[in-house]
């Protein structure tokens, strides 16, 4: 028998009307702030800042579209060597293959994907909250949130492939949810000492998961740095279900059972999607290093030599963008004006400018201008590290579980850069890290709901609190909006808006 009680069952879920209202409100408002203006900000209708490199490339993929499997591939030489892995721009390149190339063709994929970004968002509080209002909560957040919107109205990279690790983060907390119902169903129907534990069959979740990283892996590197953090969690998540339940050599359940299926779903799964987003290099003869080993491009001693030419030639190509990546560091003598490290991500302490355009006639006089600034919405931003606290206070002394997921994600966007500080980095790496923010403070609001007295409104006092949060954060989203969408404003309107020496 199991020692004591069976542990009570995991809760369901059961979607209702008001979970379709909310989500539906959500909705009109994502599309509304992602699309609305789309088209507007360009450098004479051309890309501006870093979709100077992106969209040409995307173009050039729509160019050379060997076939609706294949698609193209990207040259730009004009830019040198493509530094990042080509999903994105296949992704940018739809747009401009429907849109042509014209501002909405480069940036109507982005916005889609910043707006189901925002579903991601909700769909992981309400996995973990179970909570319609909470959840309700963390989508208002979402959309008011500067980083997700801009991310979502340029044509660069980062939100395709934040989309991608908020939905493997869901992904693998249904899993662990499914996992949970699995061994407690069996520990019911089969009361007896256990010592590995009972197999738990395939998991379609973690499969997913391991797709969504994959496809993560294949827009940009720091995807492996996911990779890591959730394999480790998934295997872990497993051990926790198995001691729990009582299994007497849970450890050695968990090697014998999780960690090589976990290794095939979250490890290999994603190596093979990222090969795959590679297939137009492989088809055509004239990708960047295609040849590489036989047209003298490899030395002759290398090892890559002993290889096939296509195979070689695509390793010769990732260690060639390593050292581009490498060579990247202030005390090599790099640096840029919007350079920034990651402890300033933390309070959103250098913003990036997108797009300007100073020395406007107002026509109330005067001069005017229009800025687009990579902004974090301060309310959501500048509580980054207090909800942090709380949440690892909560998860240790508290065994608030709930927290666990967000916070690992937290960690496989922030911790890696530390340890390569030296390197130069811009705020649009932390555009990853705000969604799990949004979550814990979804999860902090849900638990400051019911407390204190009732009042008169039938409203707590803590609900109070919380509504009062949620409406500061949508007035600074629309105090800071002329910096979101570049609105036409007065020079003293512009430096009314600049708190910080640091924004500037």
């Amino acid at each position: 028998m199991f020692a004591g009680s069976c542990p009570p069952a995991p809760p369901k879920f059961k979607w209702t009307r008001l979970d379709s209202y909310t989500w539906a409100i959500i909705a009109l408002f994502a599309i509304l702030t992602r699309f609305i203006g789309l088209s507007s900000a360009t450098a004479s209708g051309t890309p501006v800042f870093d979709e100077k490199h992106y969209v040409p490339q995307a173009w050039d993929m729509v160019r050379s579209w060997i076939n609706p499997v294949t698609g193209g591939i990207e040259s730009n030489p004009g830019y040198g060597l493509v530094v990042h892995p080509p999903l994105a721009k296949q992704i940018e390149a739809l747009g401009e293959w429907v849109f042509g190339y014209s501002p909405l063709g480069w940036r109507v994929m982005a916005a889609l994907f910043g707006t189901l970004t925002i579903f991601g968002i909700m769909a992981i509080t309400r996995r973990l909250s179970g909570s319609t209002v909470i959840t309700f909560i963390a989508g208002i957040l979402a959309v008011a949130d500067g980083v997700l919107l801009v991310s979502s109205r340029f044509g660069m990279l980062d939100i395709f492939q934040v989309l991608f690790i908020v939905l493997a983060a869901w992904a693998l907390i249904r899993d662990h949810q499914q996992m949970h119902h699995r061994i407690h169903n069996h520990v019911r129907d089969n009361p007896k000492p256990m010592e590995f534990g009972p197999r738990f069959g395939f998991r379609w979740w973690r499969f997913s998961s391991g797709i969504f990283l994959g496809l993560a892996l294949s827009v940009k590197w720091s995807g492996l740095y996911y990779i890591a953090f959730f394999g480790l969690l998934s295997v872990f998540l497993d051990m926790w279900l198995r001691k729990r339940y009582g299994v007497r050599r849970y450890i050695a359940g968990t090697f014998w059972f999780d960690v090589f299926p976990a290794l095939a779903s979250l490890v290999l799964v994603p190596v093979l999607l990222y090969i795959w987003s590679w297939r137009a290099w492989f088809a055509s003869e004239t990708s960047v290093y295609r040849h590489a080993a036989e047209d003298g491009t490899i030395p002759g001693s290398s090892f890559l030599q002993i290889l096939p030419d296509s195979i070689a030639g695509w390793l010769h190509y990732h260690i060639s963008v390593l050292e581009f990546h490498g060579s990247l560091t202030t005390s090599s003598g790099h640096s840029h004006p919007w350079d920034s490290k990651p402890w300033s991500w933390l309070v959103a302490g250098r913003p990036i400018l997108y797009f300007s355009s100073t020395d406007i006639s107002c026509e109330i006089g005067g001069s005017c201008r229009r800025m687009i600034y990579l902004f974090g919405t301060p309310a959501i931003w500048w509580l980054t590290v207090p909800v942090i606290i709380w949440a690892l206070w909560s998860l240790i002394i508290r065994k608030n579980r709930g927290y666990l997921v967000p916070l690992v994600a937290f960690a496989a966007g922030f911790l890696p850069w530390l340890a390569a500080y030296d390197r130069q980095m811009y705020f649009f790496y932390a555009t990853a890290l705000v969604p799990f923010t949004i979550v814990l403070l979804a999860l902090a609001c849900g638990e400051l709901w019911q407390r204190g007295t009732k009042m008169e409104s039938g409203l707590t006092r803590g609900s109070i609190i919380v509504v009062v949060y949620v409406a500061v954060v949508l007035t600074m989203f629309l105090i800071f909006s002329p910096l979101f969408y570049g609105y036409v404003i007065p020079d003293s309107v512009y430096e009314s808006l600049m708190w910080l020496p640091s924004w500037r």
